[in-house]
């Protein structure tokens, strides 16, 4: 059943209780964000279905507002004002998945956790996937960016993507007609990411298992886990390294407020000591200037900004 919260004097999302999904109002962006940080988004909806998601898209192009879609909020900042349109999370059968062994293939829901299906890939003792172990996100998400590492993307396994928007319905891509490239696709951004289907190869066990301890590893020597963040801030220039150049300029252990620049990699910024949005994104323009002063570099971030003028 849906449920209103907060103080606007015009409720939308009015379905009632036969809506697949869920209505809040004003709901602190802070408990949906792995940064722990992010003002009131003013309608927070979780939808269960295809038809929710209709209903809910339909309602926003109707009262012109605006609506993003965000999965478990891995790359993103929010504003400590919030956001004054609709959130759209996916859940219900936008989590389901299933596996085809003799196609071997995987047929996945844009709100599944992209770990989870990982994981699954290792139960069934087939490859492909185990280098994304540990991702957070989505797959939708991941699908969205392109999720990978230096040498292996998500792209590579990517059979067909099925999108929605209420002007056209739904909509597939095989992955072959579109665009793919370091930390983007050409998926359009007015279509939501549904369901995918993900290709796996046969693998021995040892292999697979050999190779995610390994990510896993790395992940964890490298990688500034004991405290909340977004993951890498800027995405790596062509032939270089953001966390070198920002690390290069002595940065590392800079503090605004709250916020820090990781003394254990220099292209992430934890939330060390109840950090506000907008500490988070002084520390990020610091740092853009100075590497673009210092060696004419344009840093291009990776995260994604919300409720931001």
């Amino acid at each position: 059943m849906a449920r209103f919260l907060g103080k606007h004097s015009k409720s939308l999302f009015n379905f009632g209780p036969s809506f697949e999904g869920d209505v809040r109002r004003d709901e602190p962006m802070s408990r949906h964000t792995t940064y722990r940080i992010g003002g009131p988004a003013r309608y927070y909806v979780t939808v269960l279905s295809v038809s929710a998601l209709n209903m809910a898209l339909a309602e926003c192009r109707d009262n012109q507002l605006p609506w993003t879609v965000v999965g478990q909020g891995s790359n993103l900042l929010v504003a400590d004002e919030g956001y004054p349109g609709a959130v759209l999370t996916l859940a219900g059968d936008f989590k389901a998945w299933k596996y085809d062994p003799e196609r071997m293939r995987f047929t996945v829901g844009a709100g599944m956790s992209l770990s989870r299906i990982v994981q699954e890939a290792f139960h069934l003792g087939v490859s492909g996937l185990e280098f994304a172990v540990g991702t957070p996100g989505t797959v939708g998400g991941a699908l969205r960016m392109n999720a990978g590492t230096k040498t292996e993307w998500l792209s590579k396994q990517v059979a067909t993507v099925t999108t929605f928007s209420p002007e056209g319905g739904l909509k597939r891509y095989h992955g072959s007609d579109l665009a793919w490239g370091y930390r983007m696709s050409s998926l359009p951004a007015d279509e939501v990411i549904v369901e995918c289907e993900l290709n796996a190869q046969r693998g021995a066990d040892m292999f697979i298992r050999g190779k995610m301890e390994g990510a896993l590893a790395r992940r964890k020597k490298s990688q500034p886990l004991n405290h909340p963040s977004c993951g890498s801030v800027f995405r790596n220039p062509e032939g270089d390294s953001a966390g070198r150049l920002i690390e290069e300029l002595g940065m590392k252990g800079y503090t605004i407020g709250g916020a820090q620049i990781s003394e254990k990699h220099a292209n992430f910024i934890v939330n060390v000591n109840g950090a506000t949005a907008a500490d988070v994104a002084s520390l990020i323009k610091l740092a853009h200037d100075r590497v673009l002063e210092a060696y004419g570099i344009d840093l291009v971030p990776e995260v994604r900004f919300l409720g931001f003028a």
